[in-house]
């Protein structure tokens, strides 16, 4: 994904950004970034600026408890929000500094100091820390995601409102319960930010929220274990080493870090690479200019349409980029490219070559079957339908092949009509009908 390092799918089509600064062109003026927010990511952007006002109007009138401590600990957020990263889905995380806000919510002493701060001071030292360690990146353009900004405020700050008044009761003293109860705390803070961030992507990205939750469960759950187990070792291990364990603690999820930025960037390379191989047959002249890429945007919204989740996605988008590559064995090319006008057999042949093609890569062995079987009809036997991804490109270059880049809505409507017509042996109708949502919304 050029010049995004998550290599989320649907590269190509309009997605939200969670708050990345959007520009939109609209009579001839940009529009404000915030004009680009839903209304989910705008309510809890709002909320944590309410909270954020409240906090820091609290502790005005209170002082600073522990300036000391409070500082250190802001220092770290701010250097974990210097770190930020932005993973596979164009999520952005900032892990260390999730566990120096968490470690900092459940704080209970620092040497032999006990730690009374407020929740309220927590929520204001991760607010501080986290705009602190934004500021260099707004400095060079590096708009944060503000809805993402938000959660990493308004999750310490449910950890510290469950746990502060715990921790400084009379059960301070009864360590195997109050950890258990900062485990349990941490993972229902964890628990809340996964569905909040599921909730603002089934509406950006338009697919369901069972699907949206699932996908933020299998992107979240690695980090925020790390990030909340460290939060954890740092609060307990501070009683014993002082402000010192925030740097022992915090080495660990470093290189935790450093791990999943290597695994995005693997992912990002990827999805850069089958994009230039896309573009090997409209650069040849086998396909229309831009074939792939749409046929790749239509087939994305489509399987969000039918519920796929995102590591299928991602599957059906290299798929779909790279559906027409074998048509560079061809001696004679299909003019303007339409593999919905040759015959069966030619269609099977060029989509064997393609395939071949992918599977000397040696690591996309699932997208060359999608590949291979994509030119197979559809029936309603049982067993004999190829994978779903396959009937999506399928319908998808079958669409994009009679319509192109047209915008023409009576052309557009007679297409979906003969796929429609076509669909008991050629095309699912369920994936027809998909298309026919994804057209309406276009126009």
């Amino acid at each position: 994904m050029s010049g995004d390092p998550s290599g989320g799918p649907g590269g190509g089509a309009p997605e939200h950004r969670g708050g990345s600064a959007h520009v939109t062109a609209q009579a001839g003026r940009p529009r404000p970034a915030w004009q680009s927010l839903d209304s989910a990511q705008l309510l809890l952007i709002a909320a944590a600026g309410m909270l954020i006002i409240a906090s820091v109007t609290q502790v005005g009138a209170v002082g600073l408890e522990d300036s000391r401590t409070a500082i250190l600990f802001g220092a770290l957020i701010a250097i974990g929000e210097l770190l930020r990263m932005i993973m596979p889905g164009s999520r952005e995380v900032a892990p260390i500094a999730s566990a120096g806000s968490v470690g900092y919510a459940l704080l209970l002493r620092v040497g032999s100091e006990p730690a009374t701060h407020s929740a309220f001071q927590a929520v204001t030292v991760t607010a501080c820390g986290t705009l602190i360690g934004a500021l260099p990146h707004i400095a060079v353009g590096r708009i944060p995601a503000l809805d993402a900004m938000a959660r990493r405020v308004l999750s310490p700050a449910l950890v510290a409102f469950v746990f502060r008044p715990i921790g400084t009761s009379s059960l301070q003293h009864h360590w195997p319960l109050l950890i258990t109860v900062m485990v349990l705390t941490v993972m229902f803070a964890c628990a809340a930010e996964m569905v909040t961030a599921a909730t603002i992507r089934a509406e950006a990205v338009r697919t369901r929220f069972a699907i949206a939750f699932g996908d933020e469960i299998r992107a979240k759950v690695p980090l925020c274990a790390a990030s909340g187990a460290t939060g954890i070792l740092i609060a307990v291990s501070t009683f014993v080493m002082g402000p010192v364990a925030l740097l022992v603690f915090s080495a660990p999820i470093l290189v935790t870090q450093v791990a999943f930025r290597r695994f995005a960037g693997i992912r990002a390379t990827y999805l850069q690479t089958v994009r230039a191989l896309s573009q090997v047959t409209e650069v040849g002249g086998y396909v229309e200019a831009g074939h792939s890429r749409r046929v790749s945007e239509l087939a994305v919204q489509m399987g969000r349409e039918l519920g796929m989740n995102e590591e299928a996605l991602l599957e059906l988008e290299y798929a779909a980029l790279m559906h027409d590559i074998g048509q560079l064995s061809l001696r004679d090319p299909i003019p303007g490219g339409a593999t919905v006008l040759a015959s069966p057999s030619e269609q099977r042949r060029i989509a064997g070559l393609g395939a071949n093609v992918i599977t000397e890569t040696g690591v996309l062995n699932e997208v060359a079957e999608i590949v291979r079987r994509q030119s197979e009809p559809y029936r309603a036997a049982e067993g004999s339908a190829p994978p779903l991804a396959s009937r999506v490109i399928k319908v998808a270059n079958a669409y994009d092949d009679l319509v192109g880049a047209s915008s023409d809505r009576d052309r557009s409507a007679a297409v979906l009509e003969r796929l429609r017509g076509d669909s008991a042996a050629e095309y699912d109708p369920t994936v027809v009908e998909a298309l026919g949502h994804v057209v309406d919304r276009m126009r």
